[in-house]
């Protein structure tokens, strides 16, 4: 689906620039642009090895059980069946703090692992499941985040100078992302 929407654009873009005679135009912005994302691509994809192998590193070394301990009081209200099952903590706490970290790239495998931990943590019904599965999700894609790091690099690159000076914008749209994704999950689920 995604490969035709975009081959739909492109061919929109190509064919309105034959008809506006700035066929040469595009096609040089399309080739400069090619490299421009090859070389976005590269620094993302550095940004993401770093911070991966660095969270490799803390699972190893046990700082994320210490991490899912300091963020069990946060968790246990926002994820309450969750609170019995100690693997699904770590591997929560895990996520959640590379999405507070603003790394979201990195905490797709860390939600991933999230999710199987609770999908199969034999304390919870099928029922609880579910609930802390929706409501993870919403947390998760909320992108809650302190310190937007992938934010701050792609600014960086743009040529900031004060690539963080948005954190307090950054901190205002999370919590009032959080508020309105739990919100509506609340009354989503016939809670509210």
């Amino acid at each position: 689906m995604m490969a035709a929407l975009f081959a739909g654009m492109a061919g929109f873009g190509l064919l309105a620039a034959a008809l506006s005679g700035r066929l040469p135009e595009a096609a040089a912005a399309l080739l400069s642009g090619g490299e421009e994302a090859l070389r976005l691509g590269l620094t993302l994809a550095g940004n993401f090895a770093l911070w991966s192998g660095l969270m490799e590193v803390a699972g190893r070394s046990g700082l994320t059980d210490g991490l899912a301990r300091a963020l069990s009081p946060v968790i246990g209200v926002l994820l309450p069946e969750a609170r019995p099952d100690p693997p699904s903590m770590a591997a929560l706490a895990v996520s959640l703090t590379t999405g507070l970290l603003g790394l979201g790239e990195a905490s797709v495998p860390a939600g991933l692992l999230a999710i199987a931990k609770l999908r199969a943590a034999p304390s919870l019904t099928h029922a609880e499941k579910g609930r802390a599965c929706r409501r993870f999700v919403v947390l998760n894609c909320l992108s809650v985040q302190l310190l937007p790091t992938t934010m701050a690099l792609l600014r960086l690159k743009a040529g900031s100078t004060a690539p963080l000076e948005v954190l307090p914008m950054v901190w205002l749209a999370s919590a009032a992302g959080l508020l309105c994704g739990l919100g509506g999950l609340r009354l989503l689920e016939g809670k509210g």
